[in-house]
């Protein structure tokens, strides 16, 4: 008995797995026939075009084999599994604070070289700028 349910889950798993990229291939197939080619001028899409571009996107963005975790198991590992929130959370306060203060210092570092890109797309006089008309 137990071995006809796992049967039956497994078939019907399988098959609202089809269904669901039946259905996101149709939305795509869609999406893409009422904007893309007005938008860009690209043709149309077919159904099986539309498949296609699913499992390319998949491919390339979510990876294949069986050694990847799903996100629900990432979500949970990742809280196990972070070096920087484990060293957070064996930290006194005073070196959480001391952390902190490098970390600023550490963004400042960036910032007061590349604020100066900033002043000049805004228009500002920068300190360089400043040093060179004083000479």
């Amino acid at each position: 008995m137990n071995k006809i349910f796992r049967i039956r889950y497994f078939v019907l798993g399988f098959v609202v797995v089809l269904v669901v990229i039946a259905g996101f291939s149709v939305a795509v197939m869609l999406l893409w026939n009422a904007l893309v080619p007005d938008i860009f001028g690209l043709p149309a899409l077919t159904y099986w075009q539309a498949v296609g571009i699913l499992v390319l996107t998949h491919i390339l963005f979510g990876g294949i084999g069986k050694n990847q975790l799903s996100h629900l198991e990432m979500g949970r590992s990742f809280h196990h599994s972070n070096p920087l929130r484990e060293k957070w959370m064996n930290m006194t306060e005073e070196e959480r604070k001391a952390f902190v203060e490098k970390e600023k210092g550490f963004h400042h570092f960036f910032y007061d070289r590349f604020s100066t890109l900033n002043d000049l797309y805004k228009g500002k006089e920068t300190k360089t700028d400043k040093q060179d008309t004083s000479e």
